[in-house]
């Protein structure tokens, strides 16, 4: 007999007395390494064909989990597993640094403890992500619960309708958070939704617990089930307002504690969603909310006490709030046209020009006699202000655009994402136009940057006598670019972290600028007022809100680069920057002025090397940095790298001169949705009885009703987005509605931004209650009867039997 049959027969022989140590054998016999996912697939098949020809192990195997589940309480995990706490960031930090030195006392009561004894395994998360979905879902429906013992499902039941309640009750106070409507306040035309979902989850609860007579501890199957469908459609209205209000950050800005509220919304609601399916008699939703469910607890019960998890999220949230402006702002620097191609190297000469005079200005200041925070603060300002000077006159540093161009990528990628995307060559075209416009402003850059150079060092000599530098310092700014013989690349790689840096600092002052109305402030500054004309206070006002970000991006920018030689050198530590603008600034005053018995082919070549390695260095950092973090903030899992990489290079197999010179036709790109469709952005291919294209998501803004058929759709789970009845339809509805019904069409609200259209009608005006029933109008044209004699509305109240004592874990 095999060592899995025989654990499963001591399940089922012990499922009226389950011991967690059984439980935790046999997902020890199924456990395989995080880099074996055939293994892992390999041990779950086993396990389901031994159900398949034994059939009462399944039943032991569900009646063994339920009673030991029972024995803990559970609304805790349903309400708050895997939802984010409210508790700030450095109070929670502090809280596990002091488990580290005095251990905080486990919760014997709490089902994550029960997991984290379970799948003690750091690699166990990963074990079980490599598991085939179908596997999962057969597995699920092979463990089934036998008429005899419905009392326990009815125990579990009733604490899920009870996480639903609170659950709904915490999304209703979440959105008509006073913080919330302060920063949104047209939310307030849109709070009957939030009170509505409330109303509709209590009613849900209540019929559901009195049509399964789950208040007696019996689960029996109604003759007509008690339908989700009015919840599930104010959850998904509510949803539209959360996406809404996140477009609306250009507009508003937002805080950490707002982007922190913000995802605990999102959560909750997509949670009351999942514990809906829990309870739903669509068996196949079902079982896809128990995998989810039990995942998220694993993840849970591995991360419940980890540093590194606190800070991840933490700097998830951090990241969501300073890249939503760089996504925005970084198509600006993305060339998909000639005209587009001339007007980057337009900008990038003015930067080159510039450069070229502040690398003379820091070679200069080496002849001051200063402190070293005296020469740190030169420095700084050299860089800090002309990086400052080359935004005003609408120049551009090459190396500054990766930072605004990988959150451009991280929205084509996905908005918010697990799945891969399926739009992997329309991605592909879009790196390759990224990297022709680098190449054109570098090459902007570096063309003016060494011939102006070359002209400083030249008038410097006839106009003085003199050479501006010596053969020796010469000789230092040609070694400093040696990429074998010196730390060129490393100091390359220091400033690609500060480009970086600079792209995060400019996100967040630009958010800043917005959520505390930096302009209507200083329109209201009482000395400006006095001291300038209205017309120049109206425009000094709109020039810092539009500009704030990339002019304190710019200057800590400059700062960074100019003061990190000198922390070097008080430190003892060999850190500088090098950045290729610079270089080839560098490059060209120590050619011109070095000895010519210095003067060689292989030192000209070696330094022109290092000046394009230094550059490669800055884009690779800078691009790879910005890019991590604007996928964290939009949690985006992609694992097509490969096949990315593999589409890149054949294009430049195939097409090498479409990396230096623009297109003849140029890409035309779309975000895409979770699930790979392009996102069609407006409503024009409907106009002249045009269809919808065929897997496209219509974006746009109306004014939404819940209709009749939305409501019968969702019952019936035809699809699982709900649709949307418009006032205003096309000539061609009909056709619309029929695409709409279609499970293969999705049509997803969004907002255009546009506030008369948002403001037109309050949303209260677009949702009908009945009185008497406190339910959507529209729920009763849809036939669906209605107990008459239903608890209350609010009155959630639950004979649960209070649970035993659950069993000691071992330590």
């Amino acid at each position: 007999m095999s060592e899995l049959k025989r654990i499963l027969q001591q399940i089922t022989a012990l499922s009226e007395v389950p011991d967690a140590a059984i439980l935790k054998r046999l997902i020890d016999h199924l456990r395989a390494g995080d880099k074996e996912p055939d293994l892992a697939n390999e041990k779950l098949q086993a396990l389901i064909d031994i159900l398949h020809k034994h059939p009462e192990y399944g039943n032991g195997i569900a009646s063994f989990v339920l009673k030991l589940i029972i024995q803990y309480r559970q609304i805790a995990l349903y309400t708050d597993t895997g939802i984010m706490s409210d508790q700030g960031f450095f109070s929670s930090l502090r809280r596990l640094i002091g488990h580290r030195f005095l251990p905080l006392l486990p919760q014997d009561d709490s089902v994550v403890e029960l997991v984290g004894y379970l799948f003690d395994k750091p690699q166990d998360e990963r074990w079980l992500a490599n598991v085939e979905k179908q596997k999962w879902d057969e597995l699920v429906s092979l463990l089934k619960i036998q008429d005899d013992q419905l009392n326990l499902v009815a125990s579990v039941k009733n604490s899920i309708l009870n996480a639903i309640v609170i659950l709904s009750y915490r999304i209703s106070g979440i959105g008509l958070h006073p913080d919330l409507m302060e920063a949104y306040p047209e939310i307030l035309n849109y709070s009957a939704a939030f009170v509505a979902q409330n109303q509709e989850a209590v009613l849900f609860v209540n019929q559901y617990r009195e049509a399964h007579e789950l208040d007696t501890l019996t689960d029996i199957t109604p003759e007509q089930a008690v339908s989700p469908a009015p919840l599930l459609v104010m959850l998904e209205q509510c949803e539209d307002i959360v996406s809404t209000i996140r477009k609306r950050i250009y507009k508003t800005g937002i805080s950490i504690h707002l982007t922190n509220m913000m995802l605990r919304l999102d959560q909750s609601l997509q949670r009351v969603r999942i514990l809906t399916e829990l309870v739903a008699d669509h068996s196949q939703k079902r079982d896809h909310a128990i995998i989810e469910m039990i995942q998220t607890l694993i993840e849970t019960a591995n991360r419940r006490y980890s540093i590194g998890y606190l800070i991840d999220n933490s700097t998830k949230l951090l990241s969501r709030k300073v890249t939503e402006n760089a996504s925005r702002v970084g198509a600006n620097y993305i060339s998909t046209d000639k005209a587009g191609y001339r007007k980057m190297f337009q900008k990038a000469s003015i930067g080159g020009l510039i450069i070229a005079f502040m690398a003379t200005l820091k070679i200069l200041a080496y002849h001051l006699a200063l402190a070293p925070i005296g020469r740190a603060f030169i420095n700084s300002m050299i860089y800090g202000l002309g990086f400052v000077f080359i935004y005003v006159v609408h120049g551009t540093v090459a190396t500054k655009q990766p930072a605004m161009t990988a959150a451009a990528i991280a929205s084509t990628i996905s908005d918010s994402s697990g799945k891969k995307s399926h739009q992997l060559t329309k991605l592909s075209e879009l790196v390759v136009d990224i990297l022709r416009t680098q190449f054109i402003a570098i090459m902007g850059n570096v063309m003016l940057a060494v011939p102006v150079a070359l002209i400083i060092s030249y008038a410097w000599l006839q106009y003085t006598g003199a050479p501006m530098i010596n053969t020796n310092k010469a000789a230092h700014l040609l070694h400093d670019l040696d990429p074998f013989h010196s730390l060129a690349l490393p100091h390359a790689a220091i400033a690609g972290v500060y480009l970086f840096l600079s792209g995060l600092i400019a996100g967040y002052y630009d958010n800043l600028a917005v959520y505390n109305q930096i302009g209507p402030r200083i329109r209201r500054h009482w000395l400006l007022r006095y001291l300038l004309p209205r017309s120049w206070l109206e425009r000094l006002s709109g020039f810092v809100e539009a500009n704030l970000g990339a002019i304190m991006g710019n200057f800590i920018f400059g700062v960074f680069l100019g003061s990190t030689a000198t922390v070097g050198y008080i430190l003892g530590l060999p850190i500088d920057i090098r950045h290729i603008a610079f270089a080839s600034a560098n490059l060209a005053h120590g050619l011109f002025n070095i000895s010519s018995s210095q003067m060689s082919w292989p030192l000209i070549l070696m330094s022109i090397l290092g000046v394009a390695l230094i550059g490669m260095v800055n884009l690779m950092v800078s691009f790879s940095l910005a890019l991590f973090v604007a996928l964290r903030s939009k949690e985006v899992r992609f694992f097509e790298w490969g096949r990315l990489t593999q589409l890149v290079v054949s294009h430049i197999f195939s097409h090498p001169s479409d990396f230096f010179w623009p297109r003849d036709k140029p890409m035309k790109y779309a975000q895409i949705d979770s699930q790979g469709r392009m996102i069609f952005e407006d409503s024009s291919a409907q106009q002249g009885n045009k269809p919808i294209p065929n897997n496209y998501v219509v974006r746009r803004l109306s004014d939404v009703k819940i209709s009749p058929d939305i409501v019968k759709v969702v019952a019936q789970g035809i699809q699982s987005n709900t649709n949307i009845n418009y006032d205003q339809q096309p000539s061609d509805s009909t056709q619309t509605i029929k695409a709409m019904a279609s499970p293969k069409k999705i049509i997803d609200l969004d907002d255009g931004l546009i506030d008369e259209e948002l403001n037109s009608v309050p949303y209260i005006d677009d949702i009908q209650y009945d009185q008497i029933t406190k339910t959507l109008g529209a729920n009763a044209d849809t036939g669906q009867p209605v107990a008459a004699d239903h608890k209350a509305s609010g009155d959630a109240k639950t004979p649960l039997p209070k649970p035993s004592k659950p069993p000691k874990l071992p330590d």
